[in-house]
């Protein structure tokens, strides 16, 4: 009998055995790769958040620059996210999504280099808007590219993969920003970029498909109108957001003047969307039809306040209340950090066998009950209580992230894809806005006139039990969410590789959730 040839891959082997291609809970290997590619990339990006907030004090001191204005190194970067994240669904179907990556890439790439060359603070804020304006790229499509390229299937497991970088920012961000801080000085915020950017360049070449559009299908138009009234509109609001803290509150000008006109600019959007004909809309909200979009995009909105919000809330408690130092604080709130990272892998498998509902119930159920803790506890609490709230909490938040962006693809044609990421993006980032200015308005009126740590960890808890409130909204909601996936039956799975047409997984136009995540 002839043995096998294994050199030809042409050729049956008995002795191996491949997984089932018909297997619906199995994920291509292209799109691991795919995965692997973009959270290299995406990873540049969450660090790069996270790091340089714990170095605001360092920069006041060497740039010399009052706080109010090295503030706006993180204001500027969060306004240009706003601003670019409404262009990345145009922008890859007019470029191509693995085009549109690594330019972006090499964006963020040049203004980590400028920022780390930056001569005064006017000069560092500028090039932050310049890496602000790349990430808001960067984050919608890391999402799109990966759900075209699953072609529906497993949207649990793909959405736990685009949560990697957002649950390892919180871990390894502070910590890795305290010992840069602590060994060499500010500008290695920036330059600690690098290798990232580059790497994750050089991977997107290799492993993305080349899904640059077909010359003869030009891409729609930009709507340049609805471009003038989204982006501004979405980043002034942020802007007045951002104005609560240390203002006079909500009736304060400087506050109402921004968020009325941020509303007003949202608002003609939004009926302008709705009253034009022939689509191109820069987002599509039509998509608000679909129940699916609606409720996860109000969930993540929630979710972004529950998230933000106490993030805002943690760091101060632990230094405040309990006196530790930027590092410190960030070594203990490392344990949120591991449980939303080990929650990726269980919430995305649940989310495909159970369906978005019930995992959303329960997670946002137990992000609220691992709050309640932070409000009674005293400046003499132990830290292992407070520890071991803090890794279940943040297994929940891990959840409660993953189920709504998986359940907003559902029953979407490929095409409506890059609207929904823009979607949940933007939902879950003015949540978080939201989220910051409230709890900070909470903090700031429970607090005043506190001067021992007993009295300060009453207004604390004033502020925790506010987050408490606000996360308990969204249990009710998610029952509005798809429930049960029913897997499309002899469904091939998605090619390997994209098709000369410019798609990125090789299947035709149709309903992302038609049968591989239909509701029963």
């Amino acid at each position: 009998m002839r043995t096998p040839d294994r050199s030809d891959p042409d050729r049956a082997d008995p002795d191996r055995t491949d997984p089932d291609p018909t297997d619906p809970h199995r994920v291509d290997p292209a799109v691991w790769r795919m995965a692997v590619t973009l959270m290299v990339g995406a990873l540049a990006v969450v660090l790069d958040t996270t790091i340089v907030s714990v170095a605001l004090d360092d920069l006041t001191k060497d740039l010399g620059a009052p706080l109010s204005t090295v503030q706006w190194v993180g204001t500027g970067y969060l306004l240009a996210v706003f601003v670019t994240v409404p262009v990345a669904g145009w922008a890859q179907a007019r470029f191509g999504g693995r085009r549109l990556w690594v330019a972006a890439l090499g964006g963020f790439l040049l203004g980590s280099l400028l920022s780390a060359l930056a001569w005064d603070a006017p000069s560092l804020i500028a090039f932050r808007v310049l890496q602000g304006a790349a990430a808001g790229v960067m984050m919608p499509l890391m999402a799109t590219l990966l759900v075209q390229a699953a072609g529906g299937r497993n949207i649990g497991k793909v959405m736990a993969i685009i949560t990697v970088p957002t649950a390892l920012g919180p871990i390894l961000g502070p910590v890795l920003g305290g010992l840069i801080l602590h060994l060499a000085d500010w500008r290695w915020l920036f330059l600690v970029n690098i290798p990232f950017c580059a790497v994750g360049a050089r991977l997107a070449l290799r492993n993305l498909p080349d899904d640059r559009p077909d010359p003869g299908r030009p891409a729609a138009p930009l709507d340049a109108v609805g471009l003038l009234l989204l982006s501004p509109g979405c980043a002034v609001l942020v802007y007045g957001l951002s104005r609560i803290e240390g203002s006079a509150g909500l009736a304060d000008a400087a506050v109402l003047a921004p968020l009325a006109c941020g509303l007003a600019l949202v608002g003609g959007f939004v009926a302008r969307a709705l009253t034009r004909t022939g689509g191109g809309s820069v987002v599509d909200v039509r998509l608000f039809r679909h129940r699916a979009v609606a409720s996860s995009a109000t969930l993540l909105f929630l979710g972004g306040i529950a998230l933000y919000g106490s993030m805002m809330l943690l760091p101060l408690w632990f230094q405040q209340v309990r006196g530790e130092d930027a590092l410190g604080a960030g070594l203990l709130l490392v344990p949120q950090g591991l449980g939303a990272l080990l929650a990726r892998g269980l919430a995305g498998r649940y989310t495909d066998r159970l369906g978005a509902r019930r995992v959303a119930v329960a997670a946002f159920a137990l992000v609220a009950a691992t709050t309640v803790p932070f409000a009674f506890v005293t400046a003499g609490t132990g830290e292992w209580l407070l520890l071991a709230a803090l890794f279940l909490r943040g297994l929940a938040l891990g959840a409660a992230m993953i189920a709504p962006m998986g359940a907003a693809y559902v029953g979407l044609d490929r095409g409506e894809i890059p609207d929904a990421s823009m979607i949940t993006r933007l939902a879950q980032q003015l949540g978080g806005s939201v989220g910051i200015a409230l709890i900070a308005v909470v903090l700031q009126h429970a607090t005043a006139g506190a001067h021992s740590p007993d009295a300060l960890a009453d207004g604390f808890g004033t502020a925790f039990l506010w987050a408490t409130a606000l996360t308990a909204v969204a249990v009710p909601l998610c029952l509005l969410l798809p429930s049960r996936p029913r897997p499309a039956d002899g469904a091939a799975p998605p090619a390997a590789d994209g098709p000369a047409d410019g798609t990125a997984d090789g299947t035709a136009d149709g309903p992302v959730g038609a049968g591989a995540a239909a509701e029963v």
